[in-house]
C-alpha cells in the first residue's frame, strides 16, 4: 500500500510548491496530499494541524514542510505525533524565540498584510522576490514562484501572515525533544541562517538527520527536488 505523505508549502506558496518533488518520487511508492495553507479553518497553527488531520485520516503519514509550512508541520507533528510516521523540514526554524523580537516580528507582519491588502499582487511578488533570502534564485526559479504567487489572493498572503507568521506561532525549540519520529532536516548551502536552524532542529531531536544541500539557496523544493524526493524515501 503506498504510503501517505503530506506537503505544506512556504508562505506566499500553493500546493504546487510541491510538483517538481513529486515528480521525483518513485511511482506507486507514496499516495501524495499537497495542502493548500488558505484552505486551514481557523487559519492557526492549529487550524493547519486539523487540516493535516484530515489528510492523514486513514494511516499515518510522513509530513513534510518548507519554510513558514516547516514550522508549522513541526507544531503538528508535536500536536499529533501518533499520526506522523517522519518529519522532513525544509529549510524551516523552530520560531522566534525572543518574546520582544516575536512581538515586533509580529507587528511587521501586520503592516506588510495591510499593504498587501492595499497593493496588487504584482506590487507584492516584485517586493517579495527583492528580499536578500531569495538574492540567489535562478531566473526559472524566480519566475516559477512568480507564477505560484499569482495563484494567491492579497486577502490570503494577509491573512497567512497574521495567523501563520512567525511572530504569531509559540516557538517550539525546547520542545524537539519530544518528537518521537524520524527526522529529517534539509537547508541550502547558500541560505546560512537556515543551514545554523536546521543544524540546531537536528541537535535537539533524538531521531534526526540535517543535511546542507550543496549549491542552492532557500527554495531547495524548487533548486534540488532530488533531494527532498530523497529525504522522504529515506528510511521509508
Amino acid at each position: 500500500m503506498p504510503i501517505p505523505v503530506v506537503l505544506l508549502h512556504g508562505f506566499a506558496g500553493t500546493a504546487r510548491h510541491w510538483d517538481r518533488v513529486i515528480a521525483e518520487l518513485p511511482a506507486g511508492r507514496f499516495a501524495t496530499v499537497a495542502l493548500n495553507l488558505a484552505a486551514a479553518d481557523p487559519l492557526t497553527p492549529d487550524g493547519v494541524t486539523a487540516l493535516v488531520c484530515g489528510a492523514t485520516a486513514a494511516e499515518p503519514a510522513i509530513l513534510v514542510g518548507y519554510s513558514m509550512g516547516g514550522r508549522l508541520a513541526l507544531h503538528a507533528a508535536l500536536a499529533i505525533p501518533d499520526r506522523i510516521v517522519r518529519l522532513v523540514l525544509v529549510s524551516a526554524s523552530a520560531g522566534i524565540e525572543d518574546r520582544s523580537e516575536r512581538e515586533a516580528r509580529r507587528v511587521a507582519d501586520d503592516a506588510l498584510a495591510a499593504e498587501i491588502e492595499r497593493d496588487s499582487i504584482e506590487s507584492f511578488i516584485s517586493r517579495w522576490r527583492a528580499q536578500p533570502l531569495f538574492a540567489h534564485d535562478p531566473d526559472h526559479v524566480a519566475e516559477e514562484i512568480a507564477a505560484d504567487e499569482r495563484r494567491c489572493t492579497p486577502a490570503e498572503l494577509a491573512a497567512m501572515l497574521r495567523g501563520l507568521g512567525p511572530g504569531a506561532v509559540a516557538p517550539m525549540w525546547d520542545r524537539l525533544g519530544e518528537l518521537t519520529m524520524g527526522v529529517r532536516v534539509l537547508a541550502g548551502e547558500r541560505d546560512p541562517a537556515y543551514v545554523l536552524h536546521g543544524r540546531r532542529i537536528a541537535a535537539g531531536t533524538g531521531r534526526a538527520t540535517f543535511h546542507c544541500v550543496p549549491g542552492v539557496g532557500h527554495r531547495v523544493a524548487l533548486q534540488a527536488p532530488r533531494e527532498v524526493a530523497r529525504a522522504l524515501c529515506d528510511g521509508g
